[in-house]
């Protein structure tokens, strides 16, 4: 196994600060491969030291579960996978321990080793409650850890100070196009003891040394060229954080700090820039398992320092873009999820 990971400190876990994110396995639409190929391809990832996986969409359990019960010693992958509540429900201890124990048995294990909660409507303060009942489920050791999901800063800080030192972490978006984590929700999780783990960080791909000198894509053009990921994060691009001539500058200036550093790719700066804030536990990389997936590239991040120069290069760039007002045109993080 690889070694040379950055790790960091996860409740209980000592964790990789790259993590393998799932939500591909949801949908035809990113690209499929055969459920053993997929298994295959975490085996690959696990070998070269990534080893935490993220998410729960489609079959990524259960696909995860298989996976790690075939493996030697299962207790040195993580799995982290969600629940998630969109509509007002009734809440009761059954029926949240009927939840925790749906994805353990999907997961094939004794423990949920990070459950992310999310929760959608907030006028409906049941999160409280629901967070008391998945603490119970913790102490009586059905959970490892309990994260969060989109939660915003104002929340995270209500929950942290209600439930102090049960909450490890919050998963949010963040790049160098959407950085308001750090508008409030840093400084809270700092506070509070939370990791971010982030998604987006590659902005659906859009990062990318590919896309340097390339037109405006249009996102629903015939060839289907985009999947639904892109065209999210297309959107944000183009109508939230600026436009393409301005997304141009700053890939040609992560080109050019890649270039400073022995030939890093376009991704492996704005992923090293995301790692380099110190609220930020690890950054999810969705991977096209089977199908597409770049672990020695992503590897490069590690043993990295971005300089002075680096970072004022970028701020020069994200200066001139929408970012530093994303929290007044969509809210803060995750509002976008409700």
């Amino acid at each position: 196994m690889d070694s040379a990971h950055e790790t960091f400190q996860l409740g209980p876990f000592t964790a990789p600060r790259l993590w393998t994110g799932l939500w591909q396995l949801s949908s035809n639409a990113w690209g499929t491969a055969s459920v053993p190929k997929v298994r295959q391809a975490m085996g690959r990832h696990v070998d070269r030291g990534y080893t935490a996986f993220a998410d729960h969409y489609g079959s990524a359990e259960i696909i995860f579960g298989q996976f790690r019960a075939g493996l030697e010693s299962p207790d040195k992958v993580l799995g982290a996978t969600k629940w998630c509540v969109f509509k007002s429900t009734t809440l009761s201890r059954e029926s949240v321990e009927n939840a925790v124990r749906q994805r353990m048995d999907r997961m094939r294990t004794q423990r949920v080793d990070l459950l992310q909660f999310h929760w959608q409507d907030y006028e409906n303060r049941d999160y409280l409650k629901a967070i008391e009942l998945l603490c119970e489920l913790k102490n009586e050791g059905l959970i490892a850890a309990i994260g969060l999901c989109n939660f915003d800063s104002a929340r995270t800080e209500e929950i942290c100070t209600k439930f102090p030192g049960m909450i490890v972490s919050n998963q949010v978006q963040f790049s160098l196009i959407d950085t308001r984590p750090l508008h409030g929700m840093a400084e809270v999780c700092i506070r509070h003891g939370v990791k971010l783990l982030t998604y987006g960080t590659l902005c659906g791909g859009f990062l990318a040394d590919k896309y340097i000198g390339l037109p405006e894509p249009e996102p629903y053009s015939e060839s289907g060229s985009l999947n639904p990921s892109q065209r999210k994060y297309l959107d944000m691009i183009l109508k939230a954080w600026g436009s393409w001539p301005i997304f141009q500058d700053l890939l040609h200036v992560l080109r050019d700090i890649g270039n400073r550093h022995g030939g890093l790719s376009v991704s492996n700066v704005a992923t090293r820039w995301v790692l380099d804030h110190p609220a930020v536990g690890a950054v999810i990389i969705g991977a096209r398992l089977g199908c597409s997936e770049y672990p020695e590239d992503n590897a490069k991040v590690f043993g990295v320092s971005l300089t002075d120069r680096d970072r004022e290069d970028i701020d020069a760039v994200l200066e001139r873009s929408n970012g530093a007002r994303l929290t007044e045109t969509i809210g803060d993080c995750g509002a976008e999820y409700r």
